[in-house]
This record gives structure tokens, sequence and C-alpha cells, in this order.
């Protein structure tokens, strides 16, 4: 930013909101996790942009369903999901399975 501009706070969340979003990937991941399918830490630090997290929520889903069961891991999935509100286009948001009515 040059001297004298003004710092567009709008500007400074949408480009830290996707390292948000990797980080609350790889802290639901765990330190054991992390270990256990390190591919997946991998991806998760090299995804480029939030689309391409978005769609490493199945690995990540997979993972947690190995570590601690299905039921848990929808549970820690749906917080993950929740990080992803706004920045995605409409056609990619997630949405209710018709299994679970």
């Amino acid at each position: 930013m040059l001297a004298g501009q003004p710092h567009d706070f709008a500007d400074t969340v949408e480009v830290d909101r996707p390292e948000a979003i990797r980080q609350f990937m790889l802290d639901t991941l765990g330190e054991d996790g992390a270990s256990a399918f390190a591919s997946l830490k991998q991806r998760i630090i090299l995804a480029r942009d939030v689309q391409t997290l978005w769609y490493l929520r199945t690995g990540l889903m997979a993972a947690l369903c190995d570590m601690h069961g299905e039921q848990t891991a929808r549970d820690l999935l749906a917080r993950v999901n929740e990080e992803f509100e706004g920045m995605l286009p409409e056609g990619l948001n997630s949405r209710p399975s018709p299994l679970s009515r």
C-alpha cells in the first residue's frame, strides 16, 4: 500500500479469509491427523484458492471419520462449512442431505 492511500479493510478480509479457512481446516485435522494424513495436510497447505479448499473437505471428512467416527466428523465438518459462508459461488454451497431428514 502506498503512503497516503486509505487502507480498504474489506480487501484485507478477503485476502485473509482463505488463510483463516486453511488454518481452521488444519486445526480441525489436529496434530495427530496431520501426522496420520500427511498428504491431506500437504494438499490443504498448498491449496491455491478457496474453491480448492472447499473440495478438500471430502478428504478431511474421511480423515475425521477415521479418527473420531462419523457423527463427530459430521459435527466438525459442519463447523468447517460455516467458514466458507459468502466465499463460494452459489452452486458450491453446502446443502442439507436428503438422507438426514
